[in-house]
């Protein structure tokens, strides 16, 4: 292990975890996250907007959003937390600049049509020239850190085109995370 790869050991803050910086969720952003795997990291990511933005989330049961609002409230952030169906978000059309989905209990590829519904849904709410990305894996301990994540990228990226994402792609496959990315056509 080189001492570069090793630097996760260092990192203090939950705001410099690899799966917070991948995301891409700026300051003044308003952000929206589907599903939750880690509620601590789901916490993280809502901070990162910021007062100047809008973090909401939203998770399929009740049980979850507790434990999102929690992590939230723990990392010191605002976030809008519902419980609706993954694939019928309750927000008005390109709402969003960035859209996160958590997918380590829901693997786009995985679950046929319905993850199509819910990348469709992901894509109706991002305004134009916003981007999705997904989050795949959940780190977990050090062994899993170096292994390199088992994604099926084909089949992900194919769930994303078959949505209606563009340059869709694979963005790294580091501490038991894969990380993709899709963009909306710009208006």
């Amino acid at each position: 292990i080189s001492w570069r790869n090793s630097m996760f050991f260092l990192r203090k803050s939950t705001l410099e975890r690899l799966p917070v910086v991948m995301s891409g969720v700026r300051m003044g952003e308003r952000a929206l996250q589907i599903g939750v795997d880690d509620s601590d990291l789901v916490g993280a990511i809502g901070a990162k907007v910021g007062l100047s933005g809008h973090a909401a989330v939203v998770v399929a049961e009740e049980r979850h959003a507790d434990k999102v609002r929690d992590a939230a409230a723990r990392a010191g952030a605002l976030v809008d937390v519902q419980v609706a169906p993954l694939d019928a978000l309750p927000s008005a059309d390109e709402t969003f600049d960035v859209v996160v989905l958590h997918a380590a209990g829901l693997k786009p590829h995985q679950a046929g049509n319905q993850s199509v519904s819910i990348l469709r849904d992901a894509l109706r709410v991002l305004r134009g020239g916003g981007r999705l990305v997904i989050i795949e894996g959940s780190g977990g301990g050090l062994i899993t850190r170096l292994r390199p994540a088992r994604v099926d990228t084909a089949s992900t990226l194919s769930a994303l085109d078959a949505a209606g994402f563009l340059a869709t792609r694979l963005l790294a496959e580091r501490e038991g995370y894969a990380f993709f990315e899709g963009l909306k056509r710009g208006t």
